[in-house]
């Protein structure tokens, strides 16, 4: 059985990771799956899913640091004409979506882990799907 959640959530920053290991923890248990795989999709261009560490907030700030060195704002080379190609290369290489396996009703997360919605765009108000598949 496979079971679709539609989730919102409003970003502050231009860029910024947002730990959702929670709300997407919160789905699997109200739903009482077991076993199988959380999928986390963003349907966003300027947006990514990322699994990272989630203890210490440097780890936050030192990846959107080099992806702002990587792709900066203004590069005069972009042609983009709303200005924003730097949050496509970053959803690009962030990517669209993370699985996440179900072990005993928990995400099998690693110790450090944490499920993070990065926003590349912002504030907006965004949203992302968990689909579970148990099994």
């Amino acid at each position: 059985m496979t079971t679709l959640f539609r989730e919102t959530l409003s970003t502050s920053r231009r860029d910024e990771m947002i730990d959702i290991t929670r709300q997407v923890a919160l789905t699997v248990s109200r739903h009482g799956m077991t076993e199988g795989i959380a999928l986390i999709y963003c349907p966003h261009t300027t947006a990514g899913i990322a699994i990272n560490e989630n203890a210490d907030p440097d780890v936050k700030h030192d990846v959107l640091m080099r992806l702002d060195e990587v792709y900066p704002w203004n590069h005069p080379k972009y042609r983009h004409a709303e200005g924003n190609t730097a949050s496509h290369l970053k959803a690009i290489t962030t990517g669209t979506s993370q699985a996440v396996i179900v072990a005993e009703g928990r995400l099998a997360l690693g110790r450090w882990q944490g499920i993070y919605f990065c926003e590349f765009d912002g504030p907006r108000q965004r949203e992302f799907f968990v689909k579970l598949m148990e099994g």
